[in-house]
């Protein structure tokens, strides 16, 4: 085991899946040279040559159809899309195109192409640079999204989704790339530095894609939630004095629906919680998914910890953001029922 933070780990799928298969190809904004902006990709480009790990213009369709054709023909390639919010150019690409290839072909074709992008805020990053698109992606047909929340299963993810037959959008809280966030807004936020956080295996290892994971064990109510939320989650439950059940989801496509109805029939209870807007959110199949498993069982409504219907402010960061005073009262709300 070494200490990494999800940077480190990330780095380390890269290079590991790299080493293994001479078809996996990392490309991207200034994922080369300058090793990305968070330094994600740094030194692979130093490693394995510039046909390898390839700085790309910056057009973000240009990227995701390139990494398309690259797929369909054999290649694995990692494409990375600088900030989550300049995924939409491309997403023409991902829905009509990548998500479709394995459909419309019968079979024929199939695109293993994974497309990381670092999500969220927490970095005063504003409107363009801050948004959680993950429920848009999950509505698409044909792709698999995923969310880490910690490093040890963003590298065993990472190494799973390059590994898979199928394309996958891997959202990376970048919030949470130096350690933990419990949403307290005087905590630093997430830069440059290379701080070790957790035990991550320094070899090959994959974590399963479409298993959620039961990080606390509780009885009074389930809290469902993904991403950097998950911290925020278990800091709030402490300081309330709930003895919550906590469920990273991390795989938001395809969904453990088994595992989350098994806690939620136990508890009785749930609060699902995420960064992004509430209206049309992920939360929203989560609630709708729960309520189909779980009727007979809930004691009280289901209640949902989410940030407003805005675009991310600048100037009102800590307001949007979904931070332990919001969480706290919906478990007081669920809980008094």
């Amino acid at each position: 085991m070494a200490k990494m933070n999800m940077i480190q780990a990330l780095n380390s799928a890269m290079d590991i899946a790299m080493d293994r298969d001479p078809h996996v190809i990392v490309m991207g904004e200034d994922v080369g040279y300058f090793g990305g902006v968070f330094r994600c990709t740094d030194g692979l480009q130093r490693k394995y040559g510039e046909h390898r790990c390839i700085d790309t213009p910056i057009a973000e369709g240009g990227i995701i159809g390139t990494a398309i054709g690259m797929a369909v023909n054999g290649l694995r390639p990692v494409a990375e899309i600088q900030f989550a919010d300049y995924i939409y150019p491309g997403f023409d690409q991902v829905v009509s195109e990548l998500a479709r290839i394995r459909y419309r072909s019968a079979g024929d074709f199939a695109a293993p192409m994974t497309i990381r992008t670092p999500c969220g805020g927490g970095i005063r990053g504003g409107q363009t640079h801050s948004q959680s698109p993950e429920g848009i992606f999950a509505h698409v047909s044909g792709i698999q999204v995923v969310m880490p929340s910690n490093p040890y299963d963003a590298k065993g993810l990472l190494l799973a989704s390059i590994e898979n037959d199928d394309p996958v959008v891997f959202f990376e809280p970048k919030r949470i790339y130096n350690g933990p966030f419990d949403g307290d807004p005087d905590k630093p936020a997430v830069g440059w530095s290379s701080h070790p956080q957790g035990d991550v295996p320094e070899g090959y290892f994959t974590v399963p894609i479409g298993k959620a994971n039961v990080i606390e064990q509780g009885s009074d109510v389930t809290i469902v939630t993904y991403g950097t939320m998950v911290h925020v989650a278990q800091a709030a439950a402490k300081a309330a004095d709930v003895d919550a059940e906590i469920i990273d989801v991390r795989s938001l496509l395809p969904l453990d629906i088994d595992t989350i109805a098994e806690s939620v029939n136990k508890t009785g209870r749930c609060v699902i919680a995420h960064e992004a807007t509430r209206f049309c959110g992920y939360g929203a199949e989560l609630s709708a998914s729960i309520q189909e498993h779980c009727f007979y069982a809930l004691e009280a409504p289901i209640m949902r910890v989410t940030g407003w219907d805005t675009p991310y402010p600048h100037a009102f960061e800590w307001d949007y953001f979904p931070g332990q005073k919001r969480f706290i009262n919906a478990l007081e709300r669920v809980l008094e029922d």
